[in-house]
C-alpha cells in the first residue's frame, strides 16, 4: 500500500481508539480527584487498614497555604 494509505489508516484508528477509551472512561464512575485521596487504595492500605490518614491536618493544612502564597 502506499504511504499515504497507512497515515490515514492509522490515524483513523488512533482516533477511534481514542474515542473508545474515553467513551468507556466516562461511564465508570470515577470522579477526578479520586486516586488523590489517601483513603483510596492506591496507597497500598486496604480499606479499615488503619495506615493511611483521611483528609489533611491542621500542619498539611499551614504547608499548603504557604505554597500558595
Amino acid at each position: 500500500m502506499k504511504n499515504s494509505v497507512w497515515v490515514v489508516l492509522t490515524a483513523g484508528v488512533a482516533i477511534v481508539g481514542f474515542l473508545f477509551g474515553y467513551n468507556l472512561s466516562s461511564q465508570t464512575g470515577v470522579e477526578p480527584g479520586f486516586f488523590e485521596r489517601p483513603e483510596a487504595g492506591g496507597y497500598g492500605a486496604g480499606p479499615g487498614a488503619g495506615q493511611a490518614s483521611e483528609g489533611v491536618n491542621s500542619e498539611m493544612e499551614e504547608y499548603y497555604k504557604k505554597l500558595a502564597e
